[in-house]
């Protein structure tokens, strides 16, 4: 797909270490502000029963699950917008990304250094959330002097994008993100289109330590007090528990997890949220060689979705036929549910849905 999040917040939140957890990448993860300098780029699998399911079905020789693609982007300290520590380099970095996991410390320990000297994770927040605004007001401000130019020969899409930027520059300079300020297509299309940065669909995750992990603390009360108008999520996850059970043995993992009195590992979580973030939803392949889990975005017609597999399946697109989940796991088979009527045949126009189990037809 080509979609990517990226985990960002002030230095040594714990960034790094969340980040060895979602993708056992082994990046480093120090004691000290700066430790990421360049990007660390991992694959997620986005964990499924579904995709289990199936296969005990099915019984394939192989089971491939859907990933997303995830970065570790280095630290933003105050003065980013102006370049300050590694600011250039990680608001380039961000810019990139098409969501945003924003992590936040919220755990009490004087033996990790914090870049700010007192843990207080609404005010960590609210210096990434300045940064990133200052740099956008920088932005637009350059997108409206081109549109201005642009504007002498009447066209009525760049007066619209004026009228549009103009509102968003007032929005942005009362200190609100970009987030708050899309409330149409006509915003939305904007927004995205001038790389504003706060307009990024964002998920806050709140870093504890283990006694916090069930209930949270003093931290994430206040944090989510804070963010309550936003249309966000907060997960609250403990990086470090997650990514030192992600070095044991696959097999001992759940019986940590268990005495933790955790049904799931954290991580799981944040793929799903991830992926929800992104907008994508997965549907499937079933056949004796594999079954497989593929990734579209919402919305997404049928011959879109064949050309995940092979451009030669969009490009000769026939028909698809299609089995939703729940038909597939009731009746077990594609003969019974044949026989039942449950099998649809579907043509160009089809959307896919999430939990499809789909076999295509095409001529090329």
């Amino acid at each position: 797909m080509g979609l990517q999040c990226g985990i960002v917040g002030l230095p040594n939140v714990g960034k790094s270490t969340l980040f060895n957890a979602l993708t056992s990448a082994g990046a480093l993860a120090a004691n000290y502000p700066f430790a990421t300098k360049d990007p660390n780029l991992g694959v997620i699998t986005v964990a499924d029963p579904r995709l289990a399911e199936l296969a005990s079905l099915v019984n394939p020789q192989k089971l491939i699950p859907t990933t997303v693609d995830i970065l570790d982007i280095a630290g933003l300290i105050k003065g980013a917008s102006k370049g300050e520590g590694l600011g250039n380099q990680f608001l380039a970095n961000i810019r990139e990304v098409d969501a945003i996991i924003h992590v936040v410390r919220a755990f009490d320990n004087d033996n990790v250094v914090h870049v700010d000297g007192s843990v207080d994770p609404v005010r960590d927040k609210e210096v990434v959330d300045t940064e990133l605004i200052l740099k956008d007001i920088e932005s637009l401000e350059r997108r409206l002097d081109r549109l201005r130019k642009q504007s002498k020969s009447g066209d009525k899409e760049v007066l619209r994008d004026i009228e549009i930027g103009e509102k968003l520059l007032v929005h942005l300079s009362d200190g609100k993100t970009a987030r708050a300020f899309v409330h149409d297509d006509d915003s939305a299309q904007f927004v995205k289109s001038s790389q504003i940065l706060t307009g990024k669909p964002v998920l806050y995750v709140c870093n504890v330590d283990e006694a916090s992990i069930h209930t949270g603390n003093a931290h994430t009360a206040r944090f989510i007090e804070a963010i309550k108008s936003e249309k966000a999520d907060v997960l609250i996850i403990s990086a470090g528990i997650e990514a030192e059970i992600t070095e044991l043995p696959e097999e001992d993992r759940a019986g940590f997890f268990a005495d933790l009195g955790l049904t799931e590992p954290g991580t799981h979580k944040i793929t799903r949220a991830a992926y929800n973030l992104l907008e994508l939803i997965t549907y499937f392949t079933a056949g004796v060689k594999e079954v497989r889990a593929w990734t579209v975005k919402k919305g997404t017609k049928a011959p879109g979705a064949a050309g995940v597999i092979h451009s030669d399946f969009e490009k000769g697109f026939i028909r698809a036929e299609v089995i939703h989940y729940h038909d597939y796991v009731h009746y077990k088979s594609e003969a019974a549910i044949k026989a039942a009527g449950k099998m649809a045949t579907e043509g160009k126009e089809y959307i896919v849905q999430d939990g499809d189990v789909m076999h295509f037809l095409f001529n090329v």
